[in-house]
């Protein structure tokens, strides 16, 4: 079963565009802006890649489960992919490779199929090199 989206796909790609481009001019997006954003490109790798074997955490904002395989259904699952915000938005967008955020202490993985590196990214960059979903 597909992932239910709760963010409007426009607002949300405005908020994951807007907040990369302040975090890029050195600035901190406002909380609501970043929220949107990361809930949305968190829906958008849940729509591509459905199951429920990989759980993507970006606290407070939101999990999501992913790739096909064993579901888990309480406790804690067989792979987890854990970061915050900024980087969420940075490996979903391109901006920074998966491998080189987890090398940096940036992403905490655990489990055999946390490698998302051939999953992103999620958010694409157009030919003006404004943010779109991929």
């Amino acid at each position: 079963m597909p992932a239910r989206r709760r963010t409007d796909p426009v607002e949300g790609l405005s908020a994951a565009r807007t907040a990369l481009e302040t975090i890029s001019a050195g600035g901190k997006p406002p909380r609501p802006m970043l929220a949107t954003g990361v809930r949305y490109a968190l829906e958008e790798l849940a729509a591509r890649y459905p199951g429920g074997s990989v759980e993507v955490r970006v606290p407070p904002f939101g999990a999501v489960q992913v790739i096909e395989g064993p579901r888990h259904t309480r406790g804690t699952p067989p792979a987890v992919v854990e970061m915050d915000a900024v980087t969420w938005l940075e490996v979903a967008s391109g901006r920074l490779a998966f491998d080189a955020a987890r090398s940096a202490g940036r992403v905490l993985a655990s489990g055999n199929r946390a490698d998302l590196t051939d999953l992103l990214p999620v958010l694409e960059a157009d030919a003006a090199g404004r943010t779109v979903a991929g």
